[in-house]
């Protein structure tokens, strides 16, 4: 538990990092663009968001794969197939907080769901927050 524990914090950590850096590049390059006019401007901020939190969502699809398959750290229930798009499926409505609950973690896994499910939560408000600022400043 311990190693799950730690390693979730390591990838909310990196999650934080990948975000910032992705808002912060947007927040300096869109001002730039001042050949584009300011709806498009909008739209690539959004795209760049949404590509940061997909980048999110695999590297805990990644985490997930490792340690069940690799370190044999729990594994998962209901209808779970053993394949990587289960895995990014899951991370996915984990990260987004959707929870449909068709497939579960069981073991230490659960530590890492968790981890994920309040990170999703702060970086998909962080974005929020970002579009509303992006959305003043070109709207």
């Amino acid at each position: 538990m311990l190693f799950a524990s730690l390693l979730s914090l390591v990838l909310m950590a990196t999650c934080v990092v990948i975000h910032y850096e992705a808002l912060q590049r947007l927040h300096a390059v869109l001002p730039r663009t001042h050949w584009l006019s300011p709806r498009p401007r909008v739209i690539l901020a959004m795209l760049g968001a949404i590509a940061s939190h997909l980048s999110q969502i695999a590297l805990f699809a990644f985490a997930y794969y490792l340690l069940r398959d690799k370190f044999g750290l729990g594994q998962f229930g209901g209808h779970f197939e053993d394949t990587y798009s289960n895995f990014l499926y899951f991370s996915t409505e984990t990260y987004s907080t959707l929870g449909l609950g068709d497939i579960y973690p069981i073991g230490t896994l659960r530590m890492v769901m968790g981890i994920e499910t309040l990170t999703g939560l702060l970086m998909i408000s962080w974005t929020a927050s970002f579009s509303y600022l992006e959305m003043r400043r070109f709207w």
